[in-house]
């Protein structure tokens, strides 16, 4: 997996923002992968699973000069 490398979105970063640092890098986005991210909450004694957000990654690959 020469050249590749995978980019979060932080919590507190825009798209925008992460594509940039990837840019910084020398990186160009070649694939988007969402996961969402789960949270155990209690309700009326019941332990029910709910989506707190998607999580966004990228993988780079690395730019020719």
């Amino acid at each position: 997996m020469a050249g590749k490398k995978t980019f979060t979105v932080e919590e507190n970063e825009t798209i925008d923002q992460c594509l940039a640092r990837m840019a910084k890098e020398g990186y160009m986005p070649v694939r988007r992968m969402e996961k969402p991210v789960f949270q155990e909450v209690k309700k009326n004694g019941r332990t029910d699973v709910e989506t707190v957000r998607q999580q966004i990654t990228f993988e780079g690959k690395k730019r020719e000069s």
